[in-house]
């Protein structure tokens, strides 16, 4: 597997991904975000888009990670995020990303960041890197879908979760892994 960045925000590369393949697909055509990879036999098979925040010239947002589903569970979208985030942060002081459902949440953790305490307006839990990646921090963010309608399979794994401490934190690819 390799990962590389394809082009930094505002003036961002645009990526065209197969809509029948990739959740997200049509949030990576926009060339004002910058672009990282995934690539398994030449083949993307995970993307990242990411900015820098407009309010704060220290810190970028990761926008959308996506993987493409029929290679969903083998810990791409960690090991992508833990990849861009290791550049981004050669570039900014923080990092600011919004989980919509547990298993984001769960993965972005599995890259580092942990969570504020703080929600977007569309109900995103917002994570950040460096942050307080305790347990009582990780749990309080994962307590959070339980106030949510959720479907059986994120409620069981947020049920499986509720008293854990936080993933371990995954060793970022070097480009070639």
């Amino acid at each position: 597997m390799q990962f590389e960045i394809l082009g930094w925000s505002p003036d961002g590369p645009t990526l065209e991904l197969d809509w029948r393949r990739f959740r997200y697909a049509g949030k990576f055509v926009m060339s004002n975000t910058g672009k990282a990879v995934a690539l398994a036999d030449g083949e993307v098979v995970g993307a990242l888009a990411f900015n820098a925040d407009r309010t704060d010239e220290n810190r970028a947002w990761i926008r959308y990670v996506t993987v493409r589903d029929d290679r969903r569970g083998e810990g791409i979208g960690p090991r992508l995020t833990a990849f861009a985030a290791d550049r981004l942060l050669d570039r900014y002081e923080r990092l600011r990303t919004g989980a919509n459902n547990s298993f984001s949440y769960h993965s972005f953790y599995k890259a580092g960041f942990a969570y504020t305490g703080e929600t977007t307006g569309i109900a995103e839990l917002v994570l950040e890197r460096p942050g307080d990646r305790s347990g009582e921090r990780y749990r309080a963010g994962l307590h959070r879908y339980d106030e949510r309608d959720l479907d059986e399979r994120e409620r069981q794994f947020v049920a499986a979760h509720r008293n854990d401490d936080p993933p371990a934190v995954i060793d970022a690819p070097n480009g070639d892994n």
